[in-house]
């Protein structure tokens, strides 16, 4: 379930916005995780999203030191051979999601290619597409194909909630306001992109 969305008509500051609701959805995954194998801080990478949130409201008025958060940050990402549960990879996906969010906001909007930004959104997808795949596995289907994993609900969701997030964007002022809009667009469900409840 690809999601080939057009990037280079976002801005810089909209693709900052755009990954930082995505990583919205994703975070309360690496909290579970967090919390369920004694690994990893989750109130640094909160904190951290936030961080990048404040940047957005001020209109990049904030100096971010990106090497030392991305320092931090590679302390907390989890080597999967270390852990033997489902949740350690979307953790994982979390903690790429954020190095490349850094990545992007390093570049000053001289990634031409989009790469960052791309590698975001695929993550969100990926997290979703592998929990789907082992929820149908639990179901007891056996043959599963790329079709089966994108009509689920979850990978539905997921797409529609990215396609829409990017509509908005893509008119949307660089303020406070559009920062607010776009946290509230993601989190409305109340639900991380896997479906797992938001505290």
């Amino acid at each position: 379930m690809a999601n080939h969305l057009p990037f280079e008509k976002l801005g810089y500051w909209q693709q900052i916005a755009f990954a930082s609701a995505i990583l919205e959805r994703m975070l309360p995954n690496y909290q579970m995780f967090s919390e369920n194998s004694q690994f990893g801080d989750y109130a640094l990478l909160r904190n951290q999203l936030d961080l990048v949130w404040q940047w957005l409201d001020k209109n990049s008025q904030i100096k971010i030191n990106i090497n030392a958060q991305l320092a931090k940050l590679e302390a907390q990402t989890p080597d999967p051979e270390a852990f033997d549960t489902f949740g350690v990879f979307p953790a994982l996906d979390v903690c790429m999601a954020m190095m490349a969010l850094w990545q992007l906001m390093q570049s000053n909007g001289q990634d031409k290619h989009h790469e960052d930004i791309s590698s975001i959104s695929r993550l969100s997808l990926n997290s979703v597409n592998y929990y789907v795949e082992l929820l149908l596995l639990d179901e007891g289907m056996t043959q599963i194909d790329a079709k089966d994993i994108g009509a689920h609900p979850l990978a539905v969701w997921e797409k529609d909630t990215q396609n829409e997030l990017f509509d908005f964007l893509k008119l949307a002022a660089q303020s406070k306001r559009s920062c607010q809009l776009a946290k509230e667009m993601v989190l409305s469900e109340g639900l991380s992109n896997l479906g797992i409840e938001i505290e």
